[in-house]
């Protein structure tokens, strides 16, 4: 199989025309037709010559996401199910807010972390995507905007799958949308989501970006985190809290910690006073999260009253924290839940 012409960074780009006998700036040309002028074909790259788009057609093909599902929420949430060159299918959100349009990307299809409250996780880990093929989730959303004269204005690495456990192939994705001839997304406008994966929270730490870090964490201690997340039997709490120092010390930026209320499990005011005396003198801010209803995992919502209890006793601590506003509540909302509902109908 070829590969993809989106896993490319603009420096490969040159490198790889350089190889052919052409001029280093056609490397240029080509990732402004990519992501500046976003076309689904080399024959549409009109200021190439012939013979070079001939060569690229034999070297690269295109990700072409097949829309197998889409949902319209009425709060304007849009949310696609999309088929991959494999069969597989992977989930991406595209979410409306009063600043802009953000989307939600998928990095693997499947997911091994195995949190006990997650439709993303059923069926386990299939594989990881590429770079271009979470590139390419961006740039199709940006082409169905393109049409409202609207931008994909942020991007939250939140959808199904595990970032760091595709850590490389994230890394290279997020250089390729950050970059200033491309989409140039704004590095503080990007948020890329672990569950804890305590060796690439420090490589990530290192790598001294300005893109934001979130940590799904959903319990205050060490026993009942490795109930809900079974990835933290790999990586204990007391590990992941100590990563968390070493970021912030390294880059000075505040974390976000992401934390899924469920309903009599990790929501009450003990829980609360608990996880505001590890995280209190951490420069962060709490994420609140009702957590989604997935039938096949049983769990229930935290009432609306403890859910504003819970948020009283952090902030009481002096603790910055928000509960999240909910979005795309009436279409399969919940992480994984479409892709889930698609593979029981005996698809991937």
């Amino acid at each position: 199989m070829k590969p993809f012409i989106y896993d490319y960074t603009l420096e490969e780009l040159k490198e790889w025309v350089v190889l052919q006998g052409e001029p280093a700036f056609r490397g240029g040309q080509i990732f402004d037709w990519l992501y500046v002028k976003r076309v689904f074909s080399f024959e549409e790259m009109t200021n190439l010559s012939k013979p070079l788009r001939q060569k690229l057609d034999e070297h690269f093909s295109f990700v072409m996401l097949k829309e197998i599902t889409k949902l319209e929420s009425q709060d304007g949430t849009v949310k696609f199910l999309f088929g991959l060159h494999d069969d597989h299918a992977i989930e991406t959100v595209i979410m409306k807010h009063n600043y802009g349009n953000s989307i939600c990307v998928t990095t693997q299809v499947g997911c091994r972390v195995g949190c006990t409250f997650c439709a993303s996780t059923l069926g386990g880990l299939k594989r990881n995507l590429t770079a271009g093929e979470i590139v390419a989730q961006v740039v199709q959303a940006q082409k169905i905007l393109d049409p409202r004269g609207e931008r994909v204005s942020s991007i939250v690495i939140m959808g199904t799958g595990e970032p760091f456990e595709n850590y490389d192939e994230t890394m290279k994705f997020l250089r390729i949308m950050i970059h200033e001839k491309g989409l140039n997304i704004g590095q503080r406008h990007i948020t890329v989501s672990t569950s804890g994966i305590v060796p690439n929270i420090y490589r990530f730490a290192d790598e001294e970006t300005q893109i934001n870090l979130a940590i799904s964490i959903h319990a205050p201690n060490d026993a009942l985190r490795s109930k809900l997340m079974p990835v933290n039997r790999r990586f204990p709490f007391n590990d992941v809290i100590e990563s968390l120092h070493y970021y912030i010390a390294k880059t000075g930026r505040r974390i976000t910690f992401e934390y899924a209320l469920i309903g009599g499990v990790n929501d009450q005011p003990e829980h609360a006073e608990e996880l505001a005396s590890v995280i209190k003198d951490m420069l962060c801010h709490v994420n609140l999260i009702p957590v989604n209803y997935v039938p096949e995992r049983k769990y229930v919502r935290t009432s609306r009253n403890d859910i504003f209890q819970f948020q009283r006793i952090l902030a009481d601590q002096g603790i910055n924290v928000t509960i999240r506003r909910e979005q795309g509540h009436d279409i399969a909302a919940a992480c994984g839940q479409l892709r889930a509902q698609h593979m029981e109908s005996g698809a991937r």
